[in-house]
Parts: C-alpha cells; structure tokens; sequence
C-alpha cells in the first residue's frame, strides 16, 4: 500500500484517521469499528463493502 495514499485517506463516514492492517489487507477506522478491504492494492471506502469489527479485534 501507498504511503502516500495511507497519509491522504480517510474514513467515508467520520473523516477519521484509519490505521493500515497489512495481514487482513484492510484500513480500520475505530471511531466506527469498521474496516475497509483493499482488494488489488486499490482500497473500497464504501460503507457498504466495510466489514464491522467487535471490540476485541480493534488494533
């Protein structure tokens, strides 16, 4: 992933910052507990497509 695009990005819903999960290949925002695949190196910022986390699985 782009260090560059990591730095620029943001969470669709809150404009929070998101952290990168290199193993899972997604982008999680905690303020919304959802994470964001990155399919092809290219990241899917649709709510729809994001993935709601429990607790437990916040980095």
């Amino acid at each position: 992933m782009d260090k560059k695009l990591l730095d620029i990005l943001v969470c669709p819903l809150c404009k929070g910052p998101l952290v990168y999960d290199k193993k899972n290949a997604e982008l999680i925002c905690k303020a919304d507990r959802l994470a964001f695949p990155i399919r092809d190196d290219i990241p899917v910022m649709l709510e729809d497509e994001a993935r709601q986390l429990a607790e437990e699985e916040l980095p």
